[in-house]
């Protein structure tokens, strides 16, 4: 056997392994002996999503391979041992450790450092960069110990990422930035004053303008204790993150004698050929044939394909990149794209800017009106479509693609705006067509690996998907929820990833779903886990992984980052004991308090690691959760009825008190609400909830399908004169048949004028029984009543669930800084920017 060609990588990162899977895709790991020589200890991860480290990621779920996949490639990876030197004349490769290997082929991905400026004390103790997850681990450990504040030497995209980690370690945050602005690169002057209102708003300091003139610190080799600026201010610091850019690493190539650009890089040509035709350079530490040497991800991921490509002697070129990028830096989805900045000749400038809102949104329009680039700040949910669109004539007027909804837009852009050669995935260059030749989102990551670089254009590929006009639940099911719910209950599937596996689609099948499909099918087992014996809490194991966003903490998230707590108040009725043991809560955990439309007390204000201590309280005096933050039952609003008020003719309050405890914790496609009236006054307002209940002379009138908000709808009356019984069971048969119709996020309202038939359709089936499903719908509501139990009580008893009640899972014990308060009316606010009305004139404006 002849021996196989050998290929040297050296490094391992994210576009050395990118590089790595393009070889297996083509077959070279079998044809060749690949030996990888990365430098740092562990193998190829996401840097792009490296401050997520900082909210509970850890170093292994960065992680972009595994082991599986070097030993299934025959891959030599050697971790921690770094090429040192090169003879070019052997093509001989030398490793830190010694070893020694000789190469046919030889690809360097040494990617870049970060740039450090040349201030005195820069190597003081307490100064760090922010490159790899070695540096934020000892940035974390010195922030534990040393330091209150901390100071971040970069404005641009690296700079707010490292600013964004130290805040999360609770530090009092400043970014200096030398430029006049933030992330010049990216934004223009008006975007960055928008990214600055928000930013500022966030309790960070800003410093544009400024440049660092020197590291101040104790005594020659001392720590860090203050920063001096350009403009001849001194800024109190303990720590010093510099992340002011980055450099190519090209100083192997430079002391092998391989061609580098004047300002850095080794050149390469359109093949990604050095000036020695046995080596190749991708990634940040190479130079292009336009001269640029590019620091996003994306044109990296390219030049790996256009190397291997090249090795497989397959056509392929790297003549240049788009360096579009999308990103959310401390909450804010800042994207740029295109000719952002308008270069070329004769454009125009279409502006959107709400300083109130903190939006910003400009598009660059040619000649003849086609869009050259554009950059968003704070809304940049159409980003992914007006980059595909760029190079186009849009559709619409440009004025209508910046104008939020109500403003004049139209409806959002579709996919079917965009060709089928539009780019969707700029990461790995994936078009519409492409996308479109698969049926699910894990077929099309997998087959064409969109969607698995920044992840921006996840949405726009969700909206693609499914194609051919199925009515499945989302890309991962072909069955509607309707149909998912016949599948669970009649099959008895009580766990989200046996009923994907058996029942969804084939590329679904063994993966981890959407966020589509993952409520919904949580919220199927939820409401039939007595039936089918899924007995375990919402916070258990695979449960906890499918809930919405609230119902991770059983807590509603405010816009401050803090939440409220909901007690159940049946029927709005509360004895004194326990409204004072409501406004003793409210006292020591200092929250604000409100009593809402559905006759209930809200305590706002509770930090994340305070709701088991509120909620024990709550507890211990009988409160149990009012399901505020599930799609499940919410209240049943009465009035006081004929007890006391002298119009009313039944006990509205014991009937409204009875239905809230019989239908408490129900879930359900959406959330429900119901109201019982003691007369025809209607006083509860029961004629705009889901359910509703008027009293009459001789009984109860049900009335369904109704609610209030942004499209109010009438209820109808379902039927008339019931007795206790006859209206207790037709409701059981109306809520489970709506559970087991009903689509996703649908509530009663829509789904009455949906279903087919309508409410003379629900009639028959609820009153008369006519599909013969009465009994069994009764059953099923029986079943939930006997097995309900309070979620909130039963997490205080398991604490290995009261483990994620946490601020920083990093650092348990350390509350979320940003969430503060600001005095009003005797009680707390939020402490944010701009939130009082009428405070300054309306700022939003188009021009163009």
């Amino acid at each position: 056997m002849p021996t196989m060609p050998t290929l040297v990588l050296v490094g391992h990162g994210m576009v050395g392994q990118r590089f790595l899977e393009a070889l297996a895709e083509r077959g070279l790991t079998d044809t060749h002996r690949v030996v990888v020589l990365c430098e740092e200890p562990r193998p190829a991860y996401d840097r792009v999503r490296l401050t997520s480290y900082f909210s509970g990621r850890t170093p292994d779920e960065l992680s972009l391979t595994d082991a599986e996949f070097i030993a299934r490639h025959g891959i030599e990876l050697h971790l921690g041992d770094p090429a040192e030197h090169v003879d070019r004349a052997t093509r001989t490769v030398t490793a830190r450790s010694g070893l020694q290997v000789t190469y046919d082929t030889l690809v360097l991905a040494t990617g870049s450092y970060p740039f450090v400026p040349p201030v005195p004390g820069k190597d003081a103790t307490g100064c760090f960069v922010y490159r790899t997850i070695e540096d934020l681990l000892a940035i974390e450990e010195y922030a534990k110990e040393h330091a209150t504040t901390g100071a971040v030497v970069g404005g641009g995209l690296l700079g707010l990422e490292a600013a964004g980690a130290l805040r999360g370690l609770g530090l009092d945050t400043h970014v200096v930035e030398f430029a006049p602005r933030l992330m010049p690169v990216q934004v223009d002057e008006g975007g960055g004053a928008a990214l600055l209102r928000t930013i500022t708003g966030l309790g960070l300091s800003v410093h544009t303008g400024v440049g660092t003139q020197e590291i101040v610190a104790d005594g020659e080799g001392g720590a860090v204790r203050a920063m001096k600026l350009s403009d001849g201010s001194e800024l109190a610091t303990d720590l010093v993150v510099f992340s002011a850019g980055v450099r190519p690493r090209d100083q192997l190539a430079r002391d092998m004698g391989l061609t580098v650009g004047e300002r850095g890089g080794i050149t390469v040509d359109e093949r990604c050929r050095t000036s020695d035709p046995a080596v190749y350079a991708i990634g940040e530490c190479a130079q292009a044939v336009d001269g640029r040497v590019y620091g996003l991800v994306a044109p990296g991921y390219e030049m790996a394909q256009t190397v291997a490509a090249a090795l497989a002697s397959e056509n392929g070129e790297f003549t240049g990149a788009d360096l579009s990028t999308k990103l959310k830096l401390l909450g804010v989805d800042v994207a740029s794209f295109g000719d952002a900045h308008g270069a070329a000749d004769g454009c125009l400038d279409v502006v959107y800017s709400d300083s109130r809102s903190g939006t910003y949104k400009k598009l660059v329009v040619g000649p003849e009106g086609e869009l050259l680039g554009g950059i968003l700040v704070g809304d940049a949910d159409a980003y992914a479509t007006l980059r595909a669109l760029t190079g186009s004539v849009p559709p619409v007027a440009p004025e209508q693609l910046v104008l939020p909804a109500g403003a004049g837009a139209p409806v959002a852009l579709g996919p079917e705006a965009l060709p089928g050669d539009a780019v969707i995935c700029s990461c790995h260059n994936v078009t519409k067509d492409a996308v479109q030749a698969h049926a699910t989102l894990p077929e099309v990551k997998k087959c064409t690996k969109a969607g698995t670089g920044c992840g921006s254009c996840v949405k726009l590929i969700g909206r693609l998907l499914p194609q051919n006009g199925e009515t499945g639940l989302c890309g991962c099911f072909p069955h509607t929820r309707a149909e998912l719910y016949e599948i669970v209950r009649v099959k008895r599937i009580a766990s989200y990833a046996d009923l994907l596996d058996a029942h969804g689609r084939d590329g679904a099948r063994g993966g981890e779903g959407c966020e589509v499909c993952k409520p919904a099918v949580g919220s199927i087992i939820a409401s039939l886990a007595p039936t089918i014996g899924a007995d375990g809490h919402v916070l258990d194991g695979e449960q906890a992984a499918l809930q919405d966003t609230n119902d991770h903490f059983l807590a509603n998230l405010q816009k401050n980052g803090s939440y409220s707590v909901v007690p159940r108040i049946p029927g709005g009725e509360v004895t004194p004991e326990k409204l004072i043991v409501i406004g003793e809560v409210a006292r020591d955990f200092g929250l604000y308090t409100k009593i809402t439309g559905g006759q209930r007390i809200d305590l706002f204000g509770a930090r994340v690691e305070q709701l088991p201590l509120i909620w024990a309280r709550l507890v211990g005096a009988g409160f149990e959760s009012g399901h505020a933050y599930g799609k499940a039952l919410r209240t049943v609003k009465s009035c006081v009825g004929q007890t006391w008020c002298r119009y009313g003719v039944q006990d509205s309050v014991r009937m409204a008190i009875g239905l809230e405890l019989r239908y408490r914790g129900l879930r359900a496609p959406h959330k429900l609400k119901s109201a019982v009236s003691g007369c025809g006054r209607e006083c509860a307002e029961a004629q705009s909830k889901d359910f509703g209940v008027i009293a009459t002379a001789n009984g109860w009138n049900l009335y369904v399908g109704g609610n209030g908000g942004a499209t109010p709808r009438h209820a109808d009356l379902l039927a008339q004169d019931l007795s206790d019984a006859e209206l207790v069971r037709l409701i059981d048969r109306f809520l489970m048949f709506y559970i087991r119709t009903a689509d996703r996020l649908e509530r009663t309202a829509s789904w009455l004028e949906r279903i087919e038939g309508g409410l003379g359709h629900v009639r028959d089936v609820v009153v008369h029984d006519s599909l013969g499903l009465g009994d069994e719908l009764e059953a099923l509501m029986a079943d939930h009543v006997a097995h309900y139990r309070d979620e909130w009580a039963d997490t205080l008893d398991a604490p290995e669930r009261l483990e994620r009640f946490v601020s920083f899972v990093n650092a348990p014990d350390a509350p979320d800084p940003l969430v503060r308060f600001v005095p009003e009316r005797d009680q707390i606010k939020p402490d944010l920017p701009l939130l009082s009305i009428g405070s300054r004139p309306l700022e939003g404006s188009v021009t163009s």
